[in-house]
């Protein structure tokens, strides 16, 4: 049995362990990513508290597959929206800014970029999109535009250079783009 398999059963009969067990398990994950995201230490720490209860709250009734997608996906839902509420106070979230601007041009229309992800079918067509992705244009082009990773961490992890990260995120973009007028969503 898997360490997700564990966690996912103590989670669904509610054992008091699950909470210390999925801090455990994704607790520097949900906080490196709603940093990212938020660009504040102590709100990505309220962020990844807010996600262990959301954990708890809803698990049952889902069962989610993957736990580490379904952890990911709550906190860069949540961490986007404390950022949403926050940001008439225009404080932190640059990374969060800067990836939205540098996607723009690939997925917008006349339409706020915000509004146009969240969409479902748009959101559906960018996931088809990125399963049909070489393994490696894939992981960039997510820890970019989904963990909000700055290019530069992105080349280190990658073991590579700023400049071939940059050329893979402009050419999966391109394909992106390509694919969605394709799928008449541009």
């Amino acid at each position: 049995m898997t360490e997700d398999e564990k966690l996912l059963r103590l989670l669904l009969t509610h054992d008091e362990a699950a909470l210390a067990e999925a801090e455990k398990r994704f607790g520097r994950l949900c906080r490196t990513m709603a940093y990212r995201i938020l660009g504040d230490r102590l709100d990505a720490e309220e962020c990844a508290n807010d996600v262990m209860l959301k954990l708890w709250d809803t698990i049952p009734p889902e069962t989610p597959r993957s736990l580490t997608a379904y952890v990911s996906g709550i906190t860069r839902n949540h961490a986007l929206n404390m950022l949403k509420a926050r940001h008439a106070a225009k404080r932190g979230g640059a990374q969060y800014e800067a990836a939205l601007d540098e996607l723009s041009p690939y997925l917008a229309s006349d339409e706020n970029i915000e509004d146009r992800l969240s969409t479902i079918v748009i959101q559906e067509a960018v996931n088809r999109f990125l399963r049909g992705l070489p393994k490696e244009s894939g992981m960039i082009f997510l820890a970019r535009y989904y963990a909000m990773q700055p290019i530069a961490e992105i080349a280190a992890e990658h073991d590579s250079t700023v400049g071939r990260v940059k050329m893979i995120l402009k050419r999966t973009k391109e394909k992106l783009r390509a694919f969605l007028t394709e799928e008449g969503l541009l």
